[in-house]
């Protein structure tokens, strides 16, 4: 014998409106914490997209042979990306001490660990500030699915008090009412995908700018020492 299938059985509108109001609303929530995430994930796309990209333009510029100097005069006194804003920090260091005249080796050795500190600092705010908003996808991600499942479990005991109290186990009386319990487990592995997968790739992006700017400021101590006429492996090295 075959059973036509209900089509309001798969249309989710229906079935949140048959949803028990406590499963209505997990749903809500579930879909409210989805929207939350793509916020976030789009925003933290276009993001990454402008730091990486005036990132590479900055680096060509270094990498052109223009002088240091040069190019941070052209970023201003106050740049809003990481990289040329190291620069700045770094060279006013450098002509600050300079202004005092010839510098002996113990001296210069306290600039260029001055300028690391600085430039240490500078990363710490950048690396928490590209990592705002993953905490978001990371809760979304973790929580979505056992959320759902909760939903569905109240459904499912709902359906079958409902079941017991009708003594009908026909599979068109419990039918509906399971899709319905499901209906949030799936609403959960919705809101629980695209966050955990834009969670591990902006991780990974946040990552990668970090050391990217960790090695830009090992090239800029390197300068300062050489420009000290010391050598680079006397300064202090990151991290120590």
């Amino acid at each position: 014998m075959t059973i036509a299938a209900d089509p309001s059985m798969l249309n989710p509108v229906e079935l949140f409106i048959r949803a028990d109001l406590v499963v209505k609303a997990i749903m809500v929530g579930l879909i409210v914490a989805s929207v939350w995430s793509w916020a976030v994930i789009i925003s933290k796309a276009f993001s990454f997209a402008s730091l990486n990209g005036q990132a590479n333009a900055f680096e060509d510029a270094v990498g052109s042979g223009r002088s240091l100097e040069e190019i941070a005069a052209q970023a201003g006194p106050n740049p809003s990306h990481p990289l040329p804003r190291m620069l700045v920090i770094a060279l006013s260091d450098w002509r600050e001490a300079r202004t005092r005249g010839p510098l002996t080796e113990g001296q210069g050795n306290l600039l260029v660990a001055r300028i690391d500190r600085a430039l240490d600092s500078l990363i710490a705010r950048e690396g928490q500030r590209v990592e705002n908003g993953l905490g978001v996808l990371s809760v979304v991600a973790t929580s979505s699915p056992f959320i759902g499942l909760f939903g569905t479990v109240w459904g499912i005991m709902n359906a079958f008090g409902a079941i017991a109290s009708a003594g009908n186990t026909n599979l068109t009386t419990v039918a509906p009412a399971i899709s319905e319990a499901l209906f949030a487990t799936a609403i959960g592995l919705f809101a629980a995908i695209p966050a955990y997968i834009a969670y591990n790739k902006f991780s990974i992006d946040a990552g990668k700018f970090t050391g990217r700017l960790e090695s830009f400021a090992d090239d800029l101590q390197a300068a300062v020492a050489r420009r000290l006429g010391a050598p680079s492996s006397s300064a202090p090295r990151r991290g120590a």
